[in-house]
């Protein structure tokens, strides 16, 4: 793929058709303009590296407690449904079974604009504001991260079917406008695409990754023995294990007893390690998706879809790695909900089983708590950080509907910690209760280490000192390459990033990459009688599988005349080209203030359609926004091009202006009749997967085109009456020749 060089200058987009007025909804054709809102400099020779030094002028948004543990508390009544208008006094707060007084409690709306200031508050920290000009949608509007953890190391083929299904039902119905969502497994088969995105195409492909890989404990001996019957042999279940003695004995009379008792137990221990090692591998995994959780703002919800696993014998570890990701959870705002994907299921036992004919009962009733033992590990992790479990049922999907429901508000109670606890490694005990009401019910966690266990110490090699003052001393370059590469976006200094794509007829599609910056956020100090900024850019270019199609690095030098030229809401505009191929990308990108130290990264999605194979398809919609009135057009007068608008990259918008997009059509068939193309479009205006606004279907001129494999189109709505919030603007072709369909929707936010 070949690359392009990056961009900081004024580029264009014209529509080739002329102005018409046309629809209810004042649609036009127009002209978008991009222009940098900042001037920025790159200089030939990086200059030195100032010392690292705290911005100047940041305040607290508030601060209320110090030092204070947070808890959320879920309350229900006998409906079902969330208890409101309790208060502080109306809990009873124990830890380790000593009643603690609450002193932070507040209601709290999951993925609100305000949960994370009143999180913050909740841990007597401070939330600092990142823009002067950050927009604060509508309490209504909801933005939250969702997990599916698959453990598809414990599934079998029907387990994965009714896991897909699952899966995919979320994504076409029950995904909010603003959630994100990321689909995990135990085995890590996904790969790259394991991420938290609100892109459904991201979404769908993670979920076709997920092949069956069938888990099973392997005895090749007679009577065959299960994973089960091996744990309850070393934990010395006397009937079962003078069973499989006896047949020992019977098979081999010259076996003494107790070299037939060692063959069993050896044999059960080497089944209870196969078991145990693929446990371990499924919280293993768990247990690091809900640590990196920690770095999201708000709380978590994680569905974890399993077959139902084993916790080993009373030697194995597994309990105490259930505990550490209770932990984990606690402190990273995470609950989980356990689903057996099994469905509804009476015993484990089946044809395919192999079970040995037993006329004694002996290993019927060896097996009869087997599938309970299965779901005690689901059961504990979703006992323990607040959730609840969906087991014996095959509507999974009403389960999932429920979590989403049961999760979206909740009490937020706040204590102060024992005065030893930042020394210690104790796991404490959580108990809530709502004093005198019996009749509700209580979801809460149940507990967290005070101080998390530490890791052992990795032994250090010769020369590891000096590799790690060698990483210390990195480039602002290279600290910024280590951050990209998180699992989510580092929001210390706010970027945004907008991709586009448009196809290009001698190299095929083009992919930009748009990155804006704010002045106000960075580091300004005095240089040659003017203020002077210099920040690191860099990004990536990463198809499906993590590959890197294309990257780009600067140091670039922002002036400004003034401190008040600073916080007038000028932006660094950054514009990145590159032609790829048709597939999935994901563009990574990250700018790191040289003065302060501080970085801020962004990720992003976007897929582009294979136009060379024939197929109806848009490129990407461009935004822009008049505010100023147009001279209506007289029809003594010629109609008038209307004046071109910046080309907006944040897609934010003051109301009542007037909402300018623009897209190209491809590989429209032609009419039999005139050899045309007879495309129609409608546009949509979407909020909470509800329509505000919806034009009706209408057919796009194509008259002056020269080129009718390449319709570009241009139009106008207007945003009055519109209430602050965020949008989806969706847009859908219809081919009328062909009956295809193509559709590409865009989002934006008014301010």
């Amino acid at each position: 793929m070949p690359l392009a060089s990056p961009i900081i200058k004024t580029a264009k987009f014209f529509a080739a058709t002329p102005v018409s007025l046309c629809l209810p909804l004042c649609l036009i054709f127009c002209v978008l303009v991009l222009t940098p809102t900042g001037r920025a400099q790159i200089p030939q020779d990086t200059p030195p590296e100032p010392k690292d030094q705290s911005r100047q002028n940041q305040t607290d948004v508030l601060r209320v407690y110090t030092e204070l543990v947070q808890t959320d508390v879920m309350v229900f009544d006998k409906q079902g449904r969330f208890a409101n208008g309790l208060t502080a006094a109306d809990f009873e707060l124990r830890i380790d079974g000593k009643l603690k007084p609450v002193e932070f409690f507040e209601k709290v709306t999951a993925g609100s604009v305000n949960e994370e200031v009143q999180l913050a508050a909740a841990r007597g920290a401070s939330v600092r504001p990142t823009s002067t000009r950050s927009a604060s949608p509508a309490p209504l509007d909801r933005g939250r991260p969702i997990f599916f953890y698959v453990d598809d190391l414990h599934m079998d083929l029907s387990s994965l079917q009714t896991t897909r299904k699952l899966i995919t039902r979320f994504i076409d119905s029950e995904m909010g406008q603003n959630d994100e969502a990321a689909i995990t497994s135990a085995s890590g088969q996904i790969g790259f695409l394991q991420q938290l995105t609100d892109n459904k195409s991201v979404l769908r492909a993670a979920l076709d990754r997920i092949k069956l890989r069938p888990y099973f404990v392997k005895d090749f001996e007679r009577p065959t023995m299960t994973e089960y019957q091996a744990i309850a042999v070393i934990n010395n279940d006397r009937e079962l294990l003078q069973y499989y003695i006896d047949a020992i004995i019977r098979d081999y009379p010259s076996t003494p007893v107790n070299m037939a008792e060692s063959r069993v137990r050896a044999r059960a221990a080497g089944l209870a390690r196969q078991g145990y090692a693929v446990t371990t591998n499924t919280l293993i995994g768990l247990e690091g998706l809900v640590r990196a959780a920690k770095d999201l703002p708000g709380r978590k919800l994680v569905i974890f879809l399993s077959g139902g696993f084993l916790l080993g014998d009373s030697s194995s570890d597994s309990r105490y790695r259930l505990q550490r990701i209770t932990s984990a959870a606690a402190r990273s705002g995470v609950v989980i909900y356990s689903m057996d994907a099994r469905g509804l299921v009476a015993n484990l036992l089946d044809a395919s089983s192999g079970a040995e004919f037993d006329m004694s009962g002996v290993l019927s009733r060896s097996s009869s708590g087997e599938l309970n033992a299965t779901q005690d590990g689901l059961h504990a992790l979703a006992k323990d950080t607040g959730g609840k479990t969906v087991f014996n049922t095959n509507a999974l999907d009403a389960g999932l509907s429920r979590a989403l429901k049961e999760t979206d508000t909740y009490y937020l109670l706040a204590w102060k910690p024992e005065p030893d606890s930042h020394h210690a490694s104790k796991f404490r005990r959580i108990e809530v209760k709502v004093v005198g009401r019996p009749d509700l019910t209580v979801q809460v966690r149940r507990g967290f280490f005070d101080r998390e266990p530490e890791a052992v110490a990795a032994k250090t090699e010769p020369g590891d000192k000096a590799k790690k003052e060698s990483e210390t001393a990195k480039t602002p370059e290279a600290q910024l390459r280590k951050v990209m590469l998180a699992p989510y976006p580092l929001r210390d200094i706010p970027l945004t990033l907008d991709l586009t794509y448009l196809n290009t007829a001698d190299r095929g599609p083009k992919l930009s990459a748009f990155l804006q910056v704010p002045h106000e956020v960075l580091s300004f100090a005095p240089a040659n009688g003017k203020l002077v900024a210099t920040i690191a850019v860099a990004g990536a270019v990463l198809d499906d599988k993590g590959n890197a199609g294309g990257a780009f690095n600067n140091r670039i030098n922002i002036e400004a005349a003034s401190v008040a030229a600073v916080k007038s809401g000028q932006s660094l505009t950054y514009a990145y080209p590159l032609y790829v191929k048709p597939g999935l990308y994901q563009v990574r990108v990250g700018v790191r203030d040289v003065q302060s130290g501080r970085s801020g990264t962004a990720h992003s999605w976007i897929e582009v359609p294979n136009i060379a194979s024939g197929q109806l398809a848009l490129s990407s919609l461009l935004l822009g926004l008049r505010t100023q009135p147009e001279i209506s057009n007289t029809p003594e007068s010629a109609p008038k091009v209307p004046e071109p608008v910046d080309l907006s990259i944040a897609h934010r918008f003051a109301p009542n202006g007037y909402l300018r997009f623009m897209l190209v059509v491809y590989n429209a068939a032609r009419a039999p009749a005139d050899s045309k193309p007879d495309v129609a479009i409608q546009v949509q205006v979407v909020r909470e997967e509800q329509p505000v606004l919806t034009t009706a279907l209408r057919r796009i001129q194509v008259e002056n085109n020269q080129d009718l494999a390449t319709i570009p189109y241009a139009a106008e709505l207007s945003l009055n009456g519109l209430p602050t919030g965020r949008y989806v603007l969706h847009v859908t072709v219809v081919d009328r020749v062909t009956k295809q369909s193509a559709s590409q929707q865009t989002r934006f936010e008014i301010e």
